[in-house]
């Protein structure tokens, strides 16, 4: 099934959907020998898609990591002021890892990183298909003492 090529190139984990458009409009990109144009569309199963001389496969798998973000680093793929990245604590990982939504600099938590774009897609983007929870206080907080000690592998005891 054909698909626009800024799609196809980033779920082969090369770039960003954004990123791919940049490289399509700059001739960076070919489809059948033919320079690509933005809306172009192809399927790899057919077409043969060259990004910078090198032909693009099948994207990788898809997977989906949960890390607990510790503070100190931000929620972004680059950050002009040079401070640390999520995306630094899954770098021995041999997938190209994007954060879905954003945790703050000085803020600790759950933070979901993937490769599969759609999945970002759904859960940033569509209010009505999940929730979104704030932090607070519950039954089980990181903030509440005996949980911090038993998420650390202590006993509470």
């Amino acid at each position: 099934m054909a698909e626009r090529l800024q799609k196809l190139i980033a779920q082969a984990g090369l770039a960003s959907r954004r990123l791919a458009e940049t490289w399509i409009d700059d001739g960076r990109v070919s489809v059948n020998g033919a320079i690509a144009r933005l809306g172009d569309k192809a399927d790899l199963s057919v077409d043969q898609v060259i990004v910078d001389g090198r032909r693009l496969t099948v994207a990788e798998e898809k997977i989906t990591v949960l890390l607990n973000k510790p503070r100190g680093y931000i929620s972004t793929l680059k950050d002009p002021q040079g401070r640390s990245l999520v995306t630094d604590l899954v770098a021995d990982l041999p997938h190209r890892l994007f954060p879905v939504g954003r945790l703050d600099y000085n803020t600790e938590g759950l933070l979901l990183l993937t490769n599969d774009g759609d999945l970002s897609q759904r859960l940033s983007h569509s209010p009505s298909s999940c929730g979104k929870n704030l932090p607070g206080q519950g039954p089980w907080s990181p903030h509440r003492q005996e949980n911090r000690s038993s998420a650390a592998g202590r006993s509470s005891e």
